[in-house]
Formats: structure tokens, C-alpha cells, sequence
């Protein structure tokens, strides 16, 4: 089995578990008492931070654990929220954060808070000047990601930062995908992170406070983790996660280089192998090990199933394979195609040939899954005539891809110039429509409101 989804949780890595074995023997007492089991837990406690720190690059008393990444960034959103309260109650977030970083905005709304949700262009990156753009002089706080959890794209997290800094605005990073290939560059305020991102033990996240921002922690406090995170820690846990992370580090540039030059061979050859394929995210500034895709006429929930069962453990932001039925918020903020999205995160180790295996099996894959979905296997030929009235798709009440496989069988059917109206009640038609048009060289007319859902109007230009 070759698990390709590192972006959602990397395999413990064997410092991390061999640290582990070892803190569960020396590191179970309380560090916070004063007996020679006690300061032996607190001298494995002080050593986890200051590796932690100095790969971060902070100082060890503005560094945290927390219980997650998730953890890390509400402590961190509402805590600095709260500190500069007397500023203003405006938040700033680009439009493809993490969902740890979206809910605590809607949080922040429901309570009567501004949120300003930053676009983003189509490889999933925002524009430096339109981030800057948004700060106002109530901002409390910003929040950039350092990477795309879903395509891999970098942030221009510098220049962010400098805009922030010279707004007198604090930003927090999630750099929960990033911190494990290096630290994260800029003059950045706050920053939250994950230990099971880089191949420490689940359960840990850390959050480092910049000297100088304003920050007040929320709900009950005790004396723990300089009063911002409550409760005993996981100290084996803590231990094994820092330990994991200085072993990464060391072994980063050499594990860029190689599994970056696996990803591009992906990304170049997916689109030779597969017909009617999108690669997204940035193909330069991105994570090494990430390559996201998106194939026409099927469904992602598919397959991924028949991913598995050739071997491979990849993941999706397609909406298929989502109980809500609606497109990863991060392809919807990209305009790029979502159904059949497949993302695949190699872990450090990845082998060549399990690379090589990914890519005989893949075209088989997609090929089969259309099939049963009755797709059409090539271009509509063109049509001669007038057409006065728009041809009617009625594909309501039917999820993804199956709008645009029936917008595909249909298009040849009116001449060049004739309009298709695809009736649609899904909510991915509405990006995936459009995505489909630029692809096949169709133009994308516009939305138009109906009985039920709406009508996608698209016309023939080839």
C-alpha cells in the first residue's frame, strides 16, 4: 500500500517514536513540581521548547504547546482578538485558509465582528497588494497560511507581514503544512503549527506569541504553558514531536529535491496520460510534495475508492466526497474545476517506482470510472444549421459530474454560436460549468435564475 495524503498526516517518523518510548520512562511525573522526578520532566519539557523555538525561530518563552494545530489557531485568533479589542473588531483572512482559521472567523462574525475574506488568484495564491489593501485602521489581526493544505501553493507571507508591520497590525501564520521543510520567512507576529504534519505523534500543536503583541488569553487559565493553555501536558507527546521536528529539518533540503522532482514528473505527466485533466496550485511556488488534479466526467468519491483498491492512499477536495455536497472552499475560491479532485501529498521516503506504479494505474482508473458514469470518450463533432432556441439539459437533482458529462453529450447537438442551458441544483455545477468551458474552448454565458436551482447557460464557440 503507498500512502500519497503526508498533507493530511504524515507517518510518525522513527525519532519521533523512538523519543516517544523513551520520554513514557522519564517524562510521566508533573513538570511543575519540585521532586527529582519532577524536574526531570521539566528538564525534557525546557529542551522540547527550545528545539521547538529555535525551529521556528522565536524565543522559547514565546513558544507554547497546545493539544493541536487546531488548538493552536482559536488560542491564537482569540487571544489576539482580545488583546487589541481597544483597536478595533476587524479580522483579515484570505479566502483558502484552513478551516480551523475559517471558523474562528465565523465565530468572530456571529459575535459582531468584521471579517474580510481576502480572493485569491487562480493557483491559490492571494496578491500581496490586495492582502495590504484590506487592512483598515481598526484591524486587530491578520491571518495568512504559510502553504495550501489542499494545492500545495506558497503565500507570500513577507510581504504580508511587512504590510502588517507597517499597519501596526499583528499576523498569525498557520504554518501547520510548511514548518517541517523550514521556517517560515517574514516578520510575522504569531505563528500555529502541527505535530502530526511533520511526522510527530497526533495530539500536539504548537503557538508562538511574538514579545510585544497584545494578547489575552481566553476562558480559565491556570499557571500551565504561561497561562495560555490549560491542563497537564502531554508531555511523551511534546517530547517526540520536537524531537521529530529538528530530525525533518535535518533531512529537508535533500527530501525537497527529491520529492519535488516526483511531483513534477505528476504533475507533466498526468495531463499526457488522462485525458480532460486540470493540474491547480502554482507549479513553481508550491510545497515539494504536493500536486493536486482534477479529472472531467467523474466523480472524486469513486475514485478515490478505486485508488485504494490498486493501492493508493490519496485524498480529494471534490465535493463527491463530501457529505454537504459543495466543492472544497479552497478550489471554489480558485475557479478551477473540482469533480474527480484528487490531491497527492508524498510522505519523505516515497519511492520512485510507487510513483511510477501511481501513474500506470491512474489512467485505468479515471478511464473505468467514466465509463460507468457513461461519458463521452471524445469531442462533439460540429453541426451545421440554426438553432433559435436554447437546448434544455435537465439535469436537476443529479450531483456531480453527471451536469457537465450531459452538457458534453449535448453540445454537438447545436451549431457554433447555439446556446446550451444545463437546469442544475448542485451546488459544484456552478464551478464546475464554467471550469468545463475553458477547458474545451466553450464560452461560460452566465447563471440565470429558475424554478428550481438555476440554468447554466453555455455557447458553442468550436
Amino acid at each position: 500500500m503507498s500512502y500519497f495524503d503526508a498533507a493530511s498526516g504524515a507517518p510518525l517518523h522513527p525519532v519521533a517514536r523512538q523519543a516517544l518510548m523513551a520520554s513514557l520512562d522519564e517524562g510521566w511525573a508533573d513538570p511543575a513540581r519540585l521532586y527529582k522526578e519532577g524536574r526531570r520532566a521539566r528538564l525534557l519539557l525546557d529542551a522540547a521548547r527550545e528545539a521547538a523555538a529555535e525551529a521556528v525561530g522565536c524565543r522559547p518563552d514565546e513558544l507554547v504547546f497546545t493539544p493541536s494545530g487546531t488548538a493552536a489557531v482559536h488560542t491564537g485568533i482569540a487571544g489576539a482578538l482580545a488583546g487589541r479589542r481597544r483597536t478595533g473588531r476587524h479580522l483579515i483572512v484570505s479566502a483558502v485558509e484552513h478551516s480551523s482559521v475559517l471558523h474562528a472567523a465565523e465565530v468572530h462574525r456571529d459575535a459582531g465582528g468584521t471579517v474580510t475574506e481576502v480572493a485569491v488568484d487562480r493557483t491559490g495564491a492571494v496578491r500581496p497588494s490586495e492582502f495590504a489593501g484590506a487592512l483598515r485602521p481598526d484591524t486587530a489581526l491578520a491571518c495568512l497560511q504559510s502553504a495550501n493544505h489542499e494545492v500545495g501553493t506558497l503565500q507570500p507571507v513577507a510581504e504580508a507581514a511587512e504590510a502588517c508591520r507597517a499597519a501596526g497590525v499583528p499576523l498569525l501564520v498557520d504554518a501547520a503544512q510548511s514548518l517541517g521543510w523550514g521556517p517560515v520567512e517574514g516578520d510575522w507576529s504569531l505563528l500555529a503549527a502541527s505535530a502530526h504534519k511533520w511526522g510527530g505523534p497526533s495530539g500536539v500543536g504548537l503557538l508562538a506569541v511574538r514579545k510585544g503583541v497584545r494578547f489575552a488569553p481566553q476562558g480559565p487559565q491556570d499557571e500551565r504553558e504561561s497561562g495560555r493553555v490549560p491542563g497537564f501536558e502531554n508531555l511523551p507527546a511534546i517530547v517526540a514531536a520536537a524531537a521529530s521536528l529538528r530530525a525533518v529539518r535535518a533531512e529537508a533540503a535533500q527530501e525537497a529535491a527529491r520529492l519535488g522532482e516526483l511531483t513534477d514528473r505528476i504533475r507533466a505527466r498526468v495531463p499526457e496520460l488522462v485525458p480532460d485533466v486540470e493540474v491547480v496550485g502554482d507549479p513553481e511556488r508550491r510545497l515539494p510534495g504536493v500536486v493536486t488534479f482534477s479529472c472531467l466526467y467523474v466523480d472524486g468519491e469513486t475514485v478515490l475508492h478505486e485508488l485504494d483498491r490498486a493501492g493508493f492512499s490519496v485524498s480529494s477536495g471534490s465535493s463527491c466526497t463530501s457529505s454537504t455536497l459543495t466543492p472544497s472552499h479552497v478550489l471554489r475560491a480558485m475557479g478551477v474545476l473540482s469533480e474527480g479532485n484528487v490531491r497527492v501529498s508524498l510522505p519523505p521516503g516515497t519511492e520512485e517506482g510507487d510513483v511510477e506504479r501511481f501513474l500506470d494505474v491512474l489512467p485505468g482508473v479515471v478511464a473505468g470510472v467514466r465509463e460507468k458514469l457513461g461519458a463521452p470518450v471524445s469531442p462533439a463533432e460540429t453541426v451545421t444549421g440554426e438553432r433559435d432556441e436554447a437546448l434544455v439539459v435537465d439535469a436537476l437533482g443529479r450531483r456531480c459530474p453527471i451536469p457537465v458529462i450531459e452538457l458534453a453529450k449535448v453540445i454537438g447537438d447545436v451549431p457554433v454560436g447555439g446556446l446550451v442551458r444545463v437546469l442544475a441544483d448542485d451546488e459544484a455545477a456552478r464551478l464546475d460549468i464554467p471550469a468545463w468551458c475553458e477547458m474545451r474552448g466553450q464560452e461560460y454565458v452566465g447563471e440565470q435564475p429558475a424554478d428550481r436551482g438555476a440554468a447554466h447557460v453555455v455557447r458553442r464557440l468550436s
